[in-house]
């Protein structure tokens, strides 16, 4: 399976009992959704590997109880330890028109309230602290967190996300 065709829904994060049984942390909204899964991707060197599951439990805080077919004792599990869990595109729920998915903006063009036209997105950053959109800005990458006050809009009928940018973050990126 090719990662661009896939989502993150989370890692394996430590090995839970002495059946091969593994605690997964998820990153989704609603982790419920992904409950009683038959099988997942996991990236393991680069690549992704599809593995099947006895069990898929959700747990409290955004936790999972996960078994894998063939995965039977604690040093078995603890080689998927660290791997992170992939499913791909088409399993996602459909969103109403005003919500949309990172992924969905790639290629959207970034239009300021101030600056006008940007440029288009790139890539997507999907960093701990927080979620950035790169793009190319006068021969330089842009970085715009996604966050409510800084993107006002986003049209996916027009392919267009519409920002207020803080005062002076692009004259940042644009200093020699």
């Amino acid at each position: 399976m090719n990662k661009d065709n896939c989502f993150q829904i989370g890692y394996i994060s430590k090995v839970h009992g002495l059946h091969g049984e593994v605690t997964v942390k998820l990153d989704v909204d609603d982790p419920s959704q992904y409950e009683d899964l038959g099988h997942v991707f996991l990236e393991q060197k680069g690549r992704l590997v599809p593995y099947f599951l006895e069990h898929f439990v959700y747990q409290t805080g955004g936790k999972v109880l996960a078994k894998f077919e063939e995965y039977d004792d604690v040093n078995a599990a603890g080689t998927l330890v660290g791997a992170g869990i992939f499913l791909p595109l088409n399993v996602l729920p459909e969103l109403e028109d005003d919500q949309y998915y990172y992924h969905e903006l790639i290629g959207f063009t970034v239009i300021d309230e101030n600056h006008g036209e940007l440029g288009e997105i790139k890539v997507l950053y999907d960093l701990q602290t927080q979620d950035l959109i790169g793009l190319d800005y006068k021969g330089k990458e842009v970085l715009i967190p996604i966050q409510d006050g800084i993107i006002t809009k986003v049209d996916k009928a027009e392919k267009k996300v519409y920002c207020h940018l803080p005062e002076g973050l692009l004259d940042i990126y644009l200093e020699d």
